[in-house]
């Protein structure tokens, strides 16, 4: 598979990485590049959805029955309300979860906003945060973990308990939507070093994360 052409700004990233990255070796660090394939993130989430729906509509169902309202609730004028408000939810949400990535990295980098960037990958229609300076284990989790809890999970359960299957749907996708990052963290966490220095940089133009140990 032929690269993806690199916008200007995306280059200008990449070579930012290669010249952190090159200071740090000098430094005595090692590079553990620790990206994943966008395919198989979308077919891994893909395959995920399924029993997760399975799942959400038992529960949902189960403390919400439809009964005779189902009738009330497809009828053509609840839909012609329902699924522009799905489509521009999802939407927002979905800079919503990006912007979560980017406050909390922001809030640890080295330069604090000015080192966080956004951007699209249109081959895969999709929206990306990323930081442009190292940051510690721990605080790279935290922003990778983030727009999860709070535009996915916390919004899910609230749908759920408060009987709003719009609510409920828009943020079953986030919580989804969050997949790639959760795949991005699981690898971070599989990645096992004696190392007592641990730095941790955002890939800027793929998914995944360089980890530097000395």
């Amino acid at each position: 598979m032929n690269p993806r052409k690199l916008t200007a700004a995306e280059q200008r990233r990449v070579d930012r990485l290669n010249e952190v990255s090159g200071r740090l070796e000098a430094e005595g660090y090692r590079r553990t590049d620790l990206t994943i394939s966008l395919v198989r993130a979308n077919v891994v989430i893909l395959a995920a959805s399924i029993p997760f729906y399975v799942i959400l509509a038992i529960v949902y169902f189960h403390l919400h029955p439809l009964g005779d309202k189902i009738s009330l609730s497809l009828s053509f004028g609840k839909l012609a309300v329902f699924l522009p408000v799905f489509v521009i939810g999802t939407f927002a949400l979905t800079v919503v979860h990006e912007l979560v990535h980017g406050f909390f990295w922001g809030l640890f980098a080295e330069h604090h906003f000015h080192d966080i960037a956004f951007g699209i990958i249109p081959q895969y229609g999709a929206a990306y945060c990323t930081c442009k300076t190292p940051l510690r284990k721990d605080q790279y989790i935290v922003g990778g973990i983030m727009p999860l809890i709070l535009v996915g999970l916390l919004p899910l359960i609230y749908g759920i308990a408060a009987g709003s299957l719009l609510i409920t749907l828009v943020s079953s996708i986030m919580t989804l939507g969050a997949g790639g990052d959760i795949l991005i963290i699981q690898a971070l966490l599989r990645f096992k070093t004696d190392a007592r220095e641990v730095l941790i940089y955002d890939h800027p133009t793929e998914g995944g994360s360089i980890v530097f140990t000395r």
